[in-house]
């Protein structure tokens, strides 16, 4: 038996070999590829949607935008143009939901902060108290990185209207002023061609819960957008 195996050792070999790449690429060929879908107001919880374009459900794309950061520079949509970024609203005085969503932004900061292809936009909801001194000393308690987290204020119908019309993320509130807004604690990520392509729970960073993605799976996303869909 031995020597039979001997005889034919290079065909036992090249058989082995064959077998092996073959059923590798069964594998890759049966194995689900990943994707991230894009979203539309159609997708999306009506109560996040102004009414006005809950029925769309193609080409959904972030509208321009021009806000106030921490350092007093106007930002603009052609800052994140061509970028991968994560947004999301929150308000220096939050006492509940924001630090924790502030402390996961940062801990995303760290792990993006060498690649110059990603971002991160945080929105105040309470534009009149949030100054750009406020937002300035709030960055620097949060260690925000200039150029790559820009935390910014501006008119609170602009705020209120990229929340509810750009971003689907921001419920009304339930007094009678017009542009009140009650933040989730969303953190959405938008494309290098604006449009949203996941919505992520910011107050968990890695803990399993059903129907939701948390941050550390928000970042496994980043890092997927960044090598298919440059």
């Amino acid at each position: 038996m031995l020597s039979f195996f001997k005889k034919y050792r290079i065909f036992f070999i090249v058989l082995f070999t064959l077998s092996v790449i073959i059923l590798t690429l069964f594998y890759q060929a049966l194995k689900p590829q990943k994707t991230l879908k894009i979203y539309n107001p159609a997708d999306v919880n009506p109560e996040l949607v102004d009414t006005t374009i809950q029925y769309i459900s193609r080409n959904h794309k972030i509208a321009d935008f021009a806000f106030v950061n921490q350092n007093g520079d106007t930002v603009t949509q052609e800052d994140y143009k061509g970028k991968i970024y994560v947004a999301d609203f929150f308000f220096t005085t939050c006492p509940t939901i924001c630090p924790i969503m502030s402390d996961n932004m940062a801990w995303l900061q760290e792990r993006i902060k060498n690649n110059p292809e990603v971002m991160l936009l945080s929105h105040s909801v309470t534009p009149d108290i949030d100054s750009v001194p406020v937002l300035k000393a709030y960055a620097e308690k949060k260690g925000a990185i200039d150029g790559k987290w820009n935390l910014v204020t501006g008119k609170k119908e602009d705020i209120y209207y990229i929340a509810r019309k750009s971003y689907l993320a921001v419920k009304t509130s339930s007094s009678d002023e017009l542009y009140d807004m009650v933040h989730t604690e969303n953190f959405i990520l938008v494309d290098s061609k604006g449009r949203i392509r996941g919505f992520y729970n910011g107050t968990n960073l890695d803990k399993e819960v059903e129907g939701e993605k948390n941050v550390t799976q928000l970042l496994e996303d980043i890092k997927w957008l960044s090598e298919h869909e440059k």
